[in-house]
């Protein structure tokens, strides 16, 4: 630099001299060349024009690659066969002009960020062009705390817990465990409860066909011989124990089987005999057993004896009613039950089976009244029947198993599970050897067919009836297998008749289905 310059424009400071305001530098003096004359200085706004051209070269980029990719997807366009074309349009739309709106429409909507300042212009540009995710209008607290329910306090859901841990569930978990809960008593999933399967409309025709033919039995039980033609008539009779009645429970009523006379016995220690006749209802005789509450009583099979259990004492009491004698059998030979209650008269008058405890039931000879042999069955033992030849016994656990066996070898023929049954309270059979009647403590009666009892391992009920709602303690056939009575001795009239012609009806459903189809 020459001297003239740095002596103007850098003052020797070690003078202390300093320039006035007159003499002091100006921006626009540094603007000046060596020996030159002095120019201004550029404007601001002119120092960033080295910006413009790199937004303009990112636009006329971004336009090249447009127009690249364009020529790229017609390349493509032309290959297609014209129906796939058609699809895409129906599916994206045209997006012919605006592949970039196709773009954001798969995309979907993202939350906007913020502009960094070191991105370009058209950068920003096309973050502004994205929607902002939409807020919820109502946010509740609550909704988002996951609500507990107490398992301990509440005697019902205490029963499901599995371990001590699972004091508190959630909603999720409950619904779960009840669902488990539902499937274990049912014995899995039912028909009307699984949604993968779906009736054809030949299925709900026949099954509404099904449900109108079952709903009018009166014409096909017309023809019967003992059950008159349209709906059952029945009258209000004298009370058949109206000439002594008691105050104690009733535990056993019965019908003679070849007279018209009942026998009434109950707790009062007392087993009353009355000749029916629907008026006065006169009393034949009334036998008194001293301190011995009746647990059940029953006629034998000829209807010359009158047997009779405790329900707290191991004798068995015998009444001949043709001698009028009263037999007490203390101690069978073999029989080491220390309480005598409930047993069955088998139908040809030769057996009698006693309900003892851990699971064995003993067949005794009726005549002699001496032990045949014993059985036993896992569980506990809820009820027990005979076949109708008395050839085989029907005993229910009270884990919902059906047990067969042989009265001759006393061998188990077959063992099934009572569909949807946890604990079996009763059982019955038919006079005509087709049907077994299983009842539970749900209220269910299921109904099987005795030969797939025999022969099936998981037989599948041919009927079930849920009439009632609380346990089925009694089950019974009419002689002639036309009416199931069920009864539960939970709630006051909890009686029902069942018309149990159910292969007749379903034969003659099959015919008037077969008759449709082909009217020829």
């Amino acid at each position: 630099m020459p001297p003239e310059r740095r002596n103007r424009t850098r003052p020797d400071r070690r003078a202390g001299a300093r320039p006035d305001r007159k003499t002091r530098m100006r921006p626009d003096d540094r603007a000046a060349g060596p020996g030159g004359p002095l120019q201004k200085a550029a404007p601001s706004f002119q120092r960033k024009s080295p910006a413009r051209p790199r937004a303009a070269a990112a636009v006329v980029a971004a336009e090249e690659e447009r127009r690249l990719r364009q020529r790229n997807r017609q390349t493509l366009e032309e290959d297609k066969p014209a129906v796939e074309r058609c699809l895409e349009e129906l599916v994206f739309g045209d997006v012919e002009d605006d592949e970039d709106a196709l773009l954001r429409r798969l995309r979907g909507p993202r939350v906007q960020v913020q502009e960094d300042s070191g991105d370009s212009e058209v950068e920003n540009e096309a973050k502004d062009n994205f929607p902002p995710q939409k807020k919820p209008v109502w946010l509740d607290e609550e909704d988002e705390d996951e609500e507990m329910v107490d398992m301990m306090n509440n005697r019902f859901r205490k029963d499901m817990m599995k371990n001590a841990s699972e004091n508190k569930l959630s909603k999720d978990e409950l619904q779960k465990r009840l669902k488990e809960e539902f499937q274990h008593a049912m014995g899995g999933v039912p028909a009307w409860a699984e949604t993968n399967k779906r009736k054809t409309s030949s299925d709900d025709e026949s099954e509404e066909e099904e449900d109108d033919l079952l709903q009018r039995t009166g014409n096909f039980i017309s023809t019967s011989t003992s059950l008159p033609k349209g709906i059952l008539k029945m009258k209000h009779c004298q009370h058949a124990n109206a000439e002594r009645p008691t105050t104690a429970r009733i535990s056993s009523v019965q019908f003679h089987p070849r007279a018209q006379v009942v026998m009434v016995a109950g707790l009062d220690n007392a087993v009353s005999l009355f000749q029916v006749d629907g008026k006065t209802n006169p009393k034949i005789q009334s036998i008194y057993l001293e301190k011995f509450p009746i647990f059940k009583a029953c006629f034998s099979a000829n209807g010359e004896e009158v047997l009779a259990t405790s329900t707290h004492s191991k004798v068995l009491y015998v009444y001949d009613m043709l001698a009028g004698k009263l037999i007490p059998v203390h101690q069978v030979r073999g029989l080491k039950e220390k309480i005598v209650r409930s047993f069955e008269v088998s139908p040809d008058g030769s057996f009698l089976l006693i309900n003892g405890v851990a699971g064995y039931f003993h067949l005794l000879s009726m005549k002699t009244k001496e032990l045949l042999g014993s059985m036993k069955i896992n569980g506990r033992i809820a009820a027990s029947t005979f076949s109708s030849d008395s050839k085989k016994v029907y005993a229910s656990s009270g884990d919902g198993d059906v047990y067969v066996w042989d009265v001759n070898s006393r061998k188990c023929l077959n063992r099934f599970v009572d569909e949807g049954s946890l604990y079996g309270l009763s059982i019955a059979t038919s006079r005509n050897g087709q049907y077994v009647a299983c009842g539970s403590n749900c209220g269910v009666v299921n109904i099987y067919n005795q030969d797939s009892c025999l022969q099936e391992a998981n037989p599948k009920p041919i009927k079930a009836i849920m009439n009632l709602v609380t346990g089925v303690t009694s089950l019974t056939f009419n002689p002639t297998t036309e009416i199931l009575a069920i009864a539960s001795e939970k709630m006051k009239e909890a009686v029902r008749l069942v018309a149990s012609l159910l292969r007749l009806l379903k034969r003659l459903f099959e015919i008037q289905l077969s008759h449709k189809r082909n009217p020829s």
